[in-house]
Formats: structure tokens, sequence, C-alpha cells
């Protein structure tokens, strides 16, 4: 890659792409098939409901590509715009690099993909490429994005995204620099906006401004060839404290694949992230001990600093809300012994042994940082003290079950994918499931969505 600048370095890396041994091919297909079933179980939330309004107010006359694996279709950036937000929409869609990276990347690469009828080989190269690229500029920067009011899955979502779409479309390296300094530019989403629609709007913007900024690119739009690196560049401007890397050559891109330290993190509950460690806990003590939620007075929870930031509904009303809510985790976990879709409701939240035992949760914060997943402290700690005097200690919490240290086993994941696809009676979701897991022997994406149809 020579001395060339920080932008130009990964545009030639995009544009050239790189090989997918098998062991990052089967972190890939993970991505894909969880973030699917996720989209599939997504697909009827209210945000949904709006955005394909949204859409059909457009009415474009484009059918590019699938819209929900469904019989509909629509231009590739609009159908990654309402998949995209549907897979993040419960907030059930896998983890890394700070934020939700297949919720962004898939849906832009089956969009976008369906319409140039790309391979499910041609999807997995260009999935990695993008995961590369985020996690590229992302360990450029030592302090967390949630802290500064920034969300990953938006701004670092959209340029990953556009890195994996320009791939895919197999632009030269002037017309991939030109396509992640325009994706830079539209890269946006703030963390006061979690626990309200806006949020899976993010992941749903994110994969549509990809497709729409490498299309320009391809139509010979131009933008800042320094993008990245500029003092009053990306890095910079998401930076308030100045304090990233931007003179560091991207020599490593491609060579040592960061999907195989970082990997994917597989929601167990459908709760942001950082709920995931603290409710294995109180499972873990409520089955071990025979609790119920009466039995408990009081609950000490100790999380990390940006762990708590996201965390901001302390008395939830709403099922939406809850999801931000560590409170509402502990309480359901007591309350119902699940944290499940079927506890995310408007009526399980307000039902009084849950309001009740949310008051009784008091949080703490570790100024620790977990290496792996700098978002997080390093370990997680649950305490509970019961009416008859004991104390439960869940002792320091390491990973949430379904971390990428922690895996789900290959069945887990295939229960929470027919789980997730339950309702979905428009898709053969055992044929979906099996296609998805073959994804690098499709030999194109068009026929992906129609030999999984219900009759």
């Amino acid at each position: 890659m020579g001395m060339s600048g920080l932008t130009e370095s990964i545009a030639q890396f995009v544009s050239g792409g790189t090989a997918v041994p098998e062991d990052a091919a089967r972190i890939v297909r993970t991505g894909f098939i969880d973030t699917t079933a996720t989209m599939l179980a997504g697909r009827n939330e209210a945000v949904v409901g709006v955005v394909r309004q949204f859409v059909a107010a457009r009415r474009s006359a484009a059918r590019e590509a699938r819209v929900l694996f469904g019989a509909e279709s629509a231009a590739a950036a609009d159908a990654a715009l309402i998949n995209a937000t549907a897979a993040h929409a419960l907030d059930y869609d896998d983890v890394a690099l700070g934020g939700h990276p297949s919720t962004v990347l898939v849906p832009a690469v089956l969009a976008e993909g369906e319409h140039l009828g790309a391979s499910g080989a041609d999807a997995l190269r260009a999935y990695l490429v993008g995961y590369e690229v985020w996690a590229e500029l992302l360990s450029r920067d030592p302090d967390p994005y949630h802290l500064k009011g920034w969300h990953p899955t938006a701004v670092m979502g959209t340029v990953g995204a556009a890195a994996a779409v320009a791939h895919l479309r197999q632009l030269s390296p002037g017309q991939c620099r030109n396509a992640l300094a325009l994706a830079a530019s539209m890269a946006s989403g703030l963390v006061v906006n979690f626990g309200t629609m806006t949020k899976p709007l993010h992941a749903g913007r994110a994969a549509a401004c990809a497709i729409e900024a490498v299309r320009f690119a391809a139509m010979g739009l131009t933008a800042a060839a320094d993008a990245f690196e500029h003092p009053a560049g990306f890095l910079t401007a998401l930076s308030p404290r100045g304090r990233t890397e931007r003179e560091r050559p991207a020599s490593s891109l491609g060579k040592q694949l960061r999907i195989l330290d970082s990997g994917l993190s597989i929601k167990k509950y459908p709760m942001c992230y950082a709920t995931h460690r603290v409710i294995d806990a109180v499972l873990d003590l409520a089955a071990a001990h025979g609790l119920k939620a009466q039995d408990v007075r009081q609950v000490d929870a100790t999380i990390g600093v940006a762990q708590a930031s996201m965390l901001r509904n302390h008395a939830p009303v709403t099922g939406l809300e809850a999801k931000f809510s560590l409170e509402f985790a502990v309480a359901s976990a007591l309350v119902s012994g699940k944290v499940g879709l079927a506890q995310l409701t408007d009526k399980f939240v307000g039902a009084a042994p849950v309001r009740e035992l949310m008051g009784k949760v008091r949080i703490a914060t570790a100024d620790t940082n977990c290496p792996i997943e700098p978002i997080f402290g390093l370990t997680d700690r649950v305490v509970l003290e019961l009416q008859d005097g004991r104390t439960l200690d869940s002792g320091e919490i390491r990973f949430a079950r379904g971390n990428a240290k922690l895996p789900l086993t290959d069945e887990e994941l295939r229960v929470k994918f027919l789980d997730c696809a339950a309702n979905a009676d428009f898709v053969d979701a055992g044929a979906l499931y099996g296609a998805l897991n073959k994804l690098g022997e499709q030999a194109s994406l068009r026929q992906l969505g129609a030999s999984v149809a219900t009759a």
C-alpha cells in the first residue's frame, strides 16, 4: 500500500478485497443467519411499518431487491432501509466492534447483491471487507463512542457497509475512495435516541446510505481523498478530544483479520447487550437457589461506565424503553424467569410485581475496560440480598452466553432462528436456515429468496 494516506490505503483494500478463510466464513455465515432471524422477528414492529410507508410514498418503480424475504420488492437502497431497520427493531441482533455490524452489513450486501446477481461467495467476501474496514477505523480512537453520544452502528456502519457494497460492485480504487468519503459525510446517529424508534432507523439509514454513496461514486461523484485522516475529517469530527490515530498506515488490513479476534456475539435476549451478563447472573442465581421474586429484598448490580450510559431508562413504561433498562432486565428475570420477546410488552413492563422489583435494583459502575469489547467493563457482578437475610453473589462475570468467547451452539443458533421466523408463513424457515448455512455455495442471491418462499 506504500506511503499513501489512510483513506487511499483503505480504498485500495476495498477495491482488491481479501480471501475468506473457512474460520472467518463460519463467523460471517452466522452473521447472515442471525440478522435474517432478527429481521423476520422485527418485521411487524411499528417503526418498520413507518419506514415501509415512507418507502411506498416515494413510488419508486425500481424492483431490485426483496423486502423482508417476502413477495414485495423495492429499489435496493429502500429494501436495505426496511430490512436493516427490521433487523435492529427488537435489539436482538449480533454485537461486535462497539455496535451491531451484521444489522447494517447483511441488509446492504443482500439487497445490492441481489440486484447485481452476485453469488453467495461474493456476499461473504463483501461482508468481510466491510467488517474489516469498520474494525480498522474503530481501532483508531481510544474513547468509547457511546460516551461521546455517537452510535457506532450508525456512524461506523455507514462507512463499513459502503466498503462492502463498493467491493461487491468491483469499483476501482478511486471510485472506492469517493464512495467511502461520501459515506463518511452521510454517517450519523445519536445515543440519545436509544429506546425510541429512531435507534433501529439508524441501522436502516446506514445500510441505505451505503448503497447510495456507492452508486453516486460509480456515477462519477467525487469526494475528499483524505476524508478519514484530515484534521477536519471523519475521525476528528467523531472525537471531541482529538485522540485519534490518523497517521498510522492501514498496512495490516486484510492480512490479519480482525473478525478472527473480535468475532460476533449472538444475543440470547432481545435487550441491549449491556444487560446480558447481569441477566445471565440473575437467572443462574434464581435457578440454583429456587428463588421467587418476593424472596429478594435488594439487587446490587455493578457494570461498566459506558454500559450504564446506554441503560438510561430507570423506570421504563413501554417495551421499547425497557430494552435499555437494567432494572427491567433484573425484574423480568426474577418475576418471569425469562427475558424474551413475550416479556418486552407494555403490559408486562407495567405489571405491579415488575414495577415493584425494578425499585429494588441499585446500579454501581466500575471504571474498567474489556480489551475485546471496549464499551464494556472487564466484568459485571450481581449481589442479591434476600428477605431471609442471606446474600447471594454471582462473582465476576466475564462474558455473556452467546459472546464470541462463549458462543451459542449450532443448535441454539438454529432454535433462535426458527423461533424468530415462527410466524413468517411466507418463508420456509428451515430451508432458509439451510441456504444461509451454505451461503458460500449459493450461485446467485437472486435465487436465494425465491428458493425459500412458501407456495
